[in-house]
């Protein structure tokens, strides 16, 4: 890992003002041209104390959500392993929601490269940290990503329906409008799964 890199890098998210999306797109665009910059991205990311981490989480879920799931990939063991540590909200919601698109992935009928890449370990880290999202305080975007995650998981582990489905009863049913709803459906889409098996 070079140090002029992750200077770079540093120097270019410390004049990310806010998360527009034209500022997200502007530090995607560098860490794409000069792919070698990824790595330190992951790696800024996981300064869980820095505030410059939240500026690595939004332009680290920017390229995932809208450029290509495949570069967070080869870092899953990083990724993974290292979620359960963050504490921003502004980091948490961002690596939340690469956690739903790689369960998405994961899911989706056509073939793709996270089928291949994404291992009982790491999907054993994202259920873990998953649940624990769903306990804590946790704003209600990181509640929303997390229960659909965690009901693509349970599709194959049967043990976390029964539990998501009993957190959501007692606990984020009495929460915001946004996490009821949210709730609701999902505890819709359990049952419907528990009625064709």
């Amino acid at each position: 890992m070079s140090k002029t890199n992750q200077l770079y890098l540093l120097e270019q998210l410390n004049n990310l003002e806010t998360a527009k999306r034209e500022n997200r797109q502007r530090i995607a665009n560098i860490v794409l041209e000069q792919a070698f910059l990824f790595e330190e991205l992951v790696t800024i990311t996981f300064w869980i104390d820095k505030k410059n981490s939240i500026k690595a989480a939004w332009v680290l879920e920017w390229i995932c959500t809208h450029q290509n799931l495949d570069f967070i990939l080869p870092y899953l063991n990083e990724f993974t392993s290292k979620i359960s540590s963050l504490k921003f909200d502004s980091a948490i919601r961002p690596c939340a929601k690469i956690c739903e698109y790689l369960a998405t992935a994961y899911y989706a009928k056509s073939a793709n490269k996270t089928k291949e890449t994404l291992t009982l370990v790491h999907i054993d880290a994202i259920v873990e940290t998953g649940f624990d999202w769903l306990i804590t305080p946790q704003k209600i975007a990181v509640r929303a990503y997390t229960m659909n995650t965690l009901y693509l998981f349970g599709l194959e582990k049967e043990w976390i329906h029964p539990e998501l489905k009993h957190l959501i009863e007692t606990k984020i049913i009495h929460e915001s409008k946004g996490t009821k709803a949210r709730g609701k459906h999902v505890i819709k889409l359990i049952e419907k799964h528990t009625k064709s098996h």
